[in-house]
């Protein structure tokens, strides 16, 4: 018979339920989580799966961000509940609340979760496991923190930009050159006075501009000409709401520059680990997808074992729509899953963004689907052909293969 343990986790404990295929609870017990306390959870496991001659075990753990972590890949990694062919499962909490539903008199306690997750697995199911390599984890740490630091940049530069307008408002208006360059971020810093930047000889400003961008500039002059023009254009501040913008914009301009040096970091990481998986010279051959959008799918996917096909991938990744049908209706408008991993759909849908102006049939793809509705056109196109780059990505990595387009490749099933 199989052994179903359920485990409701916790930042500080761990309450499992043990369940046989009938529905029957054999034991339950709680313990510290750490890993005192799941080394004994592992032996009360092992003692139950040989008391009652298990052929398998399933443990299930539901996905509570860093807390499950741990005791899910130290049950996976045991050697001695691998002997036992124990199979590690993390469920979507809103999975197992839908299943709690269908128990309307239960209570909401740690050991009726763990409970439920139990006969959770006891009904089968569930295709995706815990499993994921050293090197996919590490790598998902990776691409998670710079998909962290690149929404604080986003917001940074926004935050700059507001203080800017209070400093010099004609600036982005008057400028054609990005605020953001080494050059402009170094002058904003030095905490010029509109009135100096105005008088300024335009030869000298652009001679500084040359120095601090590093030549370059294709016309230093006119952007010099550009920047006095926003100077002179703009409202002047009293003295100390100036100071005090200049103080504002000082500490946003380091802020920026320390992301950028952190991103810049974690890119090297990054390519480190993408240099000892396979697969990633199988998503960068596709056109349009780079470094980024094949480090953040590979990170979050793992080993594309770990899914039974490219529609089990689409509904990891919530790119999945359900379908309304009753009798002889079926419905035209249908909405998408609103689970999945948001990391995941992320970067599929920033891939498919990409590589639909670098591959023809990409390309028209989104330009027919873009077309069939009147509303919502660009997003409903983009996250269909993220789909489609569903079925691509899966063969490439399920067959080791290089994209060629416009010609056919393998299915998993040829």
């Amino acid at each position: 018979m199989k052994l179903f343990v359920g485990i409701d986790v916790s930042s500080q404990e761990l309450e499992a339920c043990f369940m046989n295929p009938d529905g029957d609870k054999l034991e339950t017990l709680s313990v510290k989580n750490n890993l005192e306390g799941a080394s004994y959870l592992r032996d009360r496991i092992v003692a139950a799966a040989d008391k009652h001659s298990s052929s398998e075990i399933h443990i299930g753990l539901e996905a509570t961000s860093v807390y499950s972590w741990h005791p899910a890949m130290y049950m996976h990694e045991d050697p001695a509940l691998k002997e036992r062919k124990a199979k590690v499962f993390t469920i979507n909490p809103k999975l197992v609340s839908k299943f709690r539903d269908a128990y309307p008199d239960l209570d909401k306690t740690d050991r009726l979760d763990a409970w439920v997750i139990a006969d959770r697995l006891r009904f089968g199911r569930l295709t995706t496991t815990i499993v994921m390599q050293e090197q996919y984890v590490a790598l998902q740490r990776l691409t998670r923190m710079r998909f962290h630091l690149i929404h604080n940049l986003t917001r940074e530069k926004q935050y700059f930009l507001q203080n800017l307008f209070y400093k010099c408002n004609a600036f982005t208006t008057e400028v054609d050159s990005s605020v953001f360059g080494h050059a402009i971020l170094e002058m904003l810093s030095e905490k010029y006075s509109l009135d100096d930047i105005a008088t300024m000889e335009v030869a000298d400003l652009a001679d500084y501009l040359r120095d601090k961008g590093r030549n370059r500039f294709p016309d230093p002059e006119n952007v010099a000409r550009c920047i006095q023009k926003a100077a002179r254009a703009s409202y002047r501040l009293s003295k100390v709401v100036e100071d005090s913008i200049d103080l504002v914009l000082g500490a946003s301009i380091q802020a920026i520059r320390s992301i950028q040096t952190q991103l810049k970091d974690l890119d090297k990481a990054i390519e480190r680990i993408l240099d000892g998986i396979p697969g990633a010279k199988c998503l960068r051959s596709i056109p349009g997808i780079d470094r980024v959008y094949a480090a953040g799918i590979l990170a979050e996917i793992g080993d594309i074992e770990r899914f039974s096909d490219q529609a089990a991938v689409a509904k990891y990744a919530g790119l999945t729509w359900r379908r309304h049908q009753s009798g002889p209706f079926e419905a035209e408008d249908t909405k998408r899953i609103k689970s999945g991993n948001r990391f995941l759909r992320y970067y599929l849908v920033e891939a498919a963004n990409s590589v639909k102006n670098r591959d023809e049939e990409f390309g028209e793809y989104y330009r027919k689907k873009y077309k069939e509705v009147p509303k919502h056109q660009h997003k409903r196109a983009l996250v269909l052909t993220a789909r489609k780059l569903v079925r691509l990505v899966d063969v490439l990595l399920r067959n080791g293969q290089l994209y060629t387009p416009r010609k056919k490749v393998m299915t998993a099933k040829d």
